[in-house]
């Protein structure tokens, strides 16, 4: 495919604001079924996914229920997007009940050859500051993708962990973080169309959503351990009904590496640095 022209996207901005309400962070803390923070208590690791979105009219959504393209990301019909990934800095913790700004740019868009074709990435960075103070900085790799049939197993082999912990992701924790982050994207909660226009089993449960379980289920593993780093890279789906491992290993004194995972292998890995 020839991206010339999608290097003009390199450099698009998008600034964001929100005052991470504590009406929607008890949504979370219900959706995660753990106790909610306080006003001007710390944001849990990974929750700020949740804020920060710029809602959309829904003459303004595509087909599979994103924001059409082709505003603050490139315009690449006819292919399936997905959230491949991400690396993320933290600072300092975003605090509940407080402005806070996200400003967002376009680092790079580049093309790659993968097991089904030809895939581009579109890197995004983001920074989330508050008081004027850098809390958090990551980058996410957004991947678009001709359609095809999802993998279903993976060809790694499966390592032993230090700990292991079980999720069955129900419908209603599904819908409940679609609900939660705003995400309009119908593999997760519209069944017919996952399984019979995008080729799916069942309803795909969202890679932040697992990046999110991953560091949780670390953290509660590793009370005494403070994350400075946090990566993590989808290797193939998970979907509703059929239940999953979280599972985590010791690599140096300060860094561990972390996988969700089923009887058909490693599905999404991840690495936590710590301070």
């Amino acid at each position: 495919m020839d991206l010339t022209g999608f290097d003009s996207w390199i450099g698009n901005k998008e600034r964001s604001l929100d005052d991470i309400p504590l009406t929607l962070v008890k949504r979370m803390a219900a959706t995660f079924g753990v106790p909610c923070p306080s006003v001007d208590g710390p944001l849990p690791h990974l929750w700020h996914w949740a804020f920060f979105q710029e809602p959309v009219f829904e003459e303004d959504i595509g087909v599979d229920g994103h924001p059409k393209l082709g505003t603050f990301l490139p315009p690449l019909k006819g292919r399936i997007r997905m959230w491949a990934g991400g690396r993320i800095k933290f600072f300092a913790p975003l605090l509940v009940g407080r402005e806070a700004e996200r400003y967002s740019d376009v680092v790079n868009v580049v093309e790659k050859e993968g097991q089904s074709g030809s895939l581009v990435f579109v890197t995004v960075r983001h920074r989330y500051s508050q008081d004027e103070i850098l809390c958090i900085e990551e980058e996410q790799d957004i991947v678009y993708r001709y359609p095809s049939a999802p993998a279903k197993s993976s060809k790694d082999s499966q390592k032993k962990f230090d700990w292991a912990s079980q999720i069955n992701p129900s419908t209603v924790m599904l819908f409940r973080y679609s609900a939660v982050t705003f995400n309009g994207h119908r593999i997760h909660y519209d069944y017919p169309y996952v399984t019979g226009k995008e080729g799916y089993q069942n309803l795909v449960v969202h890679g932040p959503l697992i990046a999110t379980l991953l560091l949780s289920d670390f953290l509660k593993n590793n009370p005494d351990k403070d994350p400075e780093r946090f990566e993590f890279r989808g290797i193939r789906p998970l979907t509703q009904g059929e239940p999953f491992q979280l599972g985590g290993r010791l690599e140096t004194n300060n860094s561990f590496e972390l996988c969700a995972f089923n009887e058909n292998g490693p599905a999404h890995n991840a690495k936590v640095f710590c301070k």
